[in-house]
């Protein structure tokens, strides 16, 4: 396949992931069909895919995307404090900044009591849909989901808690393909939110001036 028909497979593809909401592989599956490209059409890798998502948020986001990336950051981190005694890493276009009012929260949490999570959320009162799916290096995981109050957006989000093992935290951070650190902690999450409270004011002072 050349390279316009990758970049526009990624194009496409960002859109539907900004858009609507879709995970990058149910995404890509539906650009496929809209372009309609043969099902074994090679895919575009995940440089060209995050560069595609950055450029779609830069041109049709710009002026709602940094409130709503906010917002989920913040519901993130409330969330990350609550069940800090599992250790919470923060993953997906929340942590990764591409994030938008219809992007899900994305929490891998760690325990040697694999039910322990599940009772914090029943002693919570919480109600949450659990089921498996393939995890960190590949081993299957609990994934419990419940929507939850975002404040900054006055809506429920998603929000999913992926139950690992002790030991699946090995290599739980090591550079992803794009040699980004895949996940954050909620120190490293506070210092991204206080970056954007330090950059604020700037940004208020040249809608003021005109700049």
């Amino acid at each position: 396949m050349n390279e316009d028909t990758q970049r526009e497979l990624a194009a496409v593809a960002a859109g539907l992931m900004v858009d609507e909401g879709l995970e990058a592989r149910r995404a890509l599956q539906r650009a496929l069909q809209q372009l309609r490209l043969p099902p074994r059409t090679p895919l575009p890798g995940p440089a060209l895919i995050d560069a595609a998502v950055r450029e779609h948020l830069a041109i049709f986001h710009a002026d709602t995307q940094p409130a709503e990336l906010r917002a989920l950051r913040e519901t993130a981190l409330a969330w990350m404090e609550r069940l800090a005694q599992f250790h919470p890493l923060l993953g997906g276009a929340v942590w990764h900044g591409t994030a938008t009012r219809l992007s899900d929260i994305h929490l891998q949490l760690f325990t040697d009591d694999p039910k322990a999570v599940e009772i914090a959320l029943i002693n919570a009162g919480l109600d949450y849909d659990a089921r498996a799916a393939r995890g960190l290096h590949g081993h299957e995981a609990a994934v419990l989901s419940l929507a939850v109050p975002c404040a900054g957006l006055g809506e429920a989000v998603g929000l999913h808690l992926w139950v690992n093992d002790m030991n699946a935290g090995r290599g739980a951070r090591l550079p992803d393909a794009l040699g980004r650190l895949p996940r954050g902690t909620a120190a490293e999450l506070r210092t991204l939110l206080a970056q954007t409270d330090s950059d604020a004011p700037k940004e208020r002072g040249r809608c003021n001036d005109g700049r």
